[in-house]
């Protein structure tokens, strides 16, 4: 990674995600392990907290800062959960998965494959943000994700 003085901020995308965590560092090491990220840039404040990071995954920007409850910035263990959550398309799902796992992340719905067509599966990071991460395994109508819906438990979310 540059020094900030070598390089300007990476462009940003009209929606550019922008996480807060408790532990900065230790989350840019992990959605680097678990996600592939790639650190752009990394700004410390004078107290050592992060104040502003850039990172991309998969060609887009993830935005990145330390809590500060003081200024009213708090992450989702403050909150007690997300309530977003940060979708990843990859081209294989399972591997993807597993590499997540593997880096600290805990499953919350195993990866199976779904009816709208596409594998997914969801997981909680270390620092309380939600992820889902898919692949694409085929084209699905309205009609036919609708028929599928109908045949689902209403009590768990399950086909009947």
């Amino acid at each position: 990674m540059a020094e900030m003085s070598e390089r300007s901020l990476p462009q940003m995308s009209a929606l550019t995600p922008h996480l807060v965590v408790d532990g900065g560092a230790k989350a840019i090491d992990f959605y680097g392990r678990a996600f592939g990220a790639e650190e752009m840039t990394r700004l410390a404040g004078p107290d050592g907290r992060l104040m502003n990071a850039c990172m991309r995954i998969g060609g887009q920007t993830l935005m990145l800062v330390d809590a500060m409850p003081e200024r009213g910035v708090v992450s989702p263990k403050a909150l007690g959960g997300a309530a977003v959550t940060l979708h990843l398309t990859v081209p294989d799902v399972d591997a993807a998965f597993a590499r997540a796992v593997a880096a600290g992340a805990t499953v919350t719905m195993p990866v199976s494959d779904m009816f709208w067509g596409d594998r997914y599966g969801m997981l909680t990071d270390p620092f309380g943000h939600s992820w889902s991460i898919a692949t694409h395994q085929r084209d699905v109508t309205v009609g036919e994700m609708q028929a599928a819906m109908a045949q689902m438990s209403p009590e768990c979310g399950a086909a009947a």
